[in-house]
């Protein structure tokens, strides 16, 4: 087990009406865990689904729980299952309201998913105990009727970074990647979350969690260049300076220093 409680980069869904499934998710390396109440959840199997996660959470494994949306018979009734100790907090799908997240009163992790909840998105990055925002790109496709998960998407993913920036709340988390049986998909949309500036990405299979993990980490090569550039900052006592041909000042170190902290 190796949840990680300091600022995740993989999401792992696991689906509340299989609670079999719940150890294995924890176990997996994820560094959060997402008991899903609501996509992956027949109508039928909700209030099961709702007693298999109230059952099994507990303060020594905490877990965060997509809850049904708040326009949904469900929604007040998951919400009062997530009050218990062992829920670290609440992913709200389809977010579009500020009165919504206030109703939960715990963290949130707003889904955004429609064009109105997108316009939205200043007033829910700025509505207390909002820590992250989510985007979650199937479905906002369907709603604007966007074919393509590319450069389709390019200004909606960077307007979510921007706003959390402003907003100062954690980068936000990517979408999930459908594929799992190959780990170049999964691959290739991590790395260009995060050259987005996104700071983690949903996972269905817990065969993507490694492959997120290690592509929001520093590569090898970042990592050398850090030490180098810290290195050199510190031998040049505090001036301008130049490595591999290119300027070294204050904020390139403060990069460096980041990608080393981020290494650990």
């Amino acid at each position: 087990m190796s949840i990680n409680m300091t600022t995740p980069r993989s999401y792992l869904f696991v689906p509340g009406n299989r609670p079999e499934r719940f150890a294995k998710a924890y176990s997996s390396g994820a560094d959060a865990i997402i008991i899903d109440l609501e996509d992956a959840v027949p109508p039928g199997e909700k209030a099961a689904a709702r007693a298999n996660a109230a059952e099994w959470v507990a303060p020594e494994r905490p877990v965060w729980v997509r809850v049904n949306g708040a326009d949904t018979e469900w929604f007040h009734d998951d919400v009062t299952v997530c009050a218990a100790p062992g829920v670290a907090g609440v992913v709200l799908p389809k977010a579009e309201r500020v009165e919504d997240i206030r109703s939960i009163g715990k963290p949130v992790l707003p889904l955004v998913e429609t064009a109105r909840g997108f316009w939205n998105v200043p007033a829910l990055a700025h509505t207390p105990n909002v820590q992250r925002l989510i985007f979650g790109t199937i479905d906002f496709q369907l709603d604007l009727g966007i074919n393509g998960e590319g450069e389709e998407l390019l200004y909606f993913r960077s307007h979510l970074v921007l706003v959390s920036r402003i907003a100062g709340l954690l980068a936000p988390v990517d979408g999930i990647t459908t594929a799992f049986d190959s780990p170049d998909p999964v691959r290739a949309d991590t790395q260009r979350a995060r050259r987005l500036g996104f700071g983690g990405k949903l996972c269905i299979h817990p065969k993507q969690v490694d492959i997120v993990n290690d592509c929001f980490g520093p590569t090898p090569e970042e990592k050398a260049w850090a030490n180098r550039v810290v290195q050199a900052a510190a031998m040049a006592g505090g001036a301008a300076i130049s490595l591999d041909g290119e300027m070294i000042d204050r904020p390139v170190v403060a990069r460096a220093l980041e990608l080393l902290k981020q290494s650990g």
